[in-house]
C-alpha cells in the first residue's frame, strides 16, 4: 500500500499506524530482553550453589548482583534471608519471584489493549467514511453511479483492513511473548527451588 493509499482511510488511520509502530517496538524490547537475561541467569543458580557450600557467601551474592538477571535478583534477596527459617525463606523467594514476573510481563497487557482497540478503530473509520459516502450521495440527489458509490465504500473499508492488519498480529506477539514469560517464571520457580534445596540440606 502506498502513503497515498493509506491517507485515503481517513484521519483514524494515524491512531491505527501508531499502534502497529507500538507493537513492533513492544516486540523488538522484549525480544531483546529476554534474550539477554536468558544469557545472563543460564546455570546461575548452580553456581552460586556452588560457591555458598564452598564457604564464600560473598563471592556467591556477588554473583548473584552482578549477573543483572531476575534468577541473580532472586537468589541475591533469597541470601539475605538464608539463615531464617525455611517458611520466611520461601516466603522471601516468592515474593521476589513473583516481582520478576511483573517486570517481565511489562507491556504485554498494552499488546493486549492494542489487540482489542485496533479492529474498533478500523470499524468507527469505516462507519465515518460510510457516513460521509451516504451524505454525497444525498447531497446528489440520489444521482449516483456505480463508480462514485464504489469509491466511497471502498474508502471507508479501508480502516477496517487496517485495523484487522494491526490486531492480529499484535494478538499474535502478545500470545508468544506471554509464552516465553511463562517458561522464564518457570525457570525462576525452578532456580529457587534448587536453592532452597540446597540451603535445606545445609541445615
Amino acid at each position: 500500500m502506498t502513503l497515498g493509499f493509506i491517507a485515503k482511510g481517513g484521519v483514524l488511520v494515524i491512531p491505527i499506524l501508531l499502534c502497529s509502530v507500538l507493537v513492533l517496538a513492544i516486540f523488538l524490547e522484549r525480544v531483546i530482553r529476554f534474550t539477554l537475561m536468558r544469557a545472563r541467569g543460564a546455570g546461575l543458580a548452580e553456581k552460586v550453589i556452588s560457591l555458598l557450600k564452598s564457604g564464600d557467601a560473598p563471592g556467591a551474592a556477588r554473583m548473584a548482583e552482578q549477573s543483572n538477571s531476575p534468577m541473580g535478583r532472586v537468589l541475591r534477596k533469597a541470601m539475605d534471608y538464608r539463615n531464617e527459617d525455611r517458611e520466611v525463606l520461601e516466603t522471601v523467594i516468592i515474593h521476589a519471584t513473583e516481582e520478576e514476573v511483573r517486570g517481565l510481563s511489562r507491556y504485554l497487557q498494552a499488546l493486549a489493549t492494542i489487540g482489542n482497540i485496533a479492529p474498533l478503530l478500523g470499524l468507527l473509520g469505516t462507519v465515518i467514511g460510510m457516513i460521509k459516502a451516504f451524505m454525497v450521495i444525498q447531497e446528489m440527489g440520489g444521482k449516483v453511479n456505480a463508480a462514485v458509490l464504489a469509491g466511497g465504500i471502498w474508502e471507508a473499508m479501508l480502516t477496517t483492513a487496517l485495523g484487522l492488519a494491526v490486531a492480529l498480529p499484535a494478538m499474535v506477539i502478545h500470545s508468544y511473548l506471554l509464552a516465553r514469560v511463562e517458561r522464564y517464571e518457570a525457570r525462576l520457580h525452578d532456580g529457587a527451588v534448587t536453592f532452597l534445596t540446597a540451603l535445606t540440606g545445609r541445615k
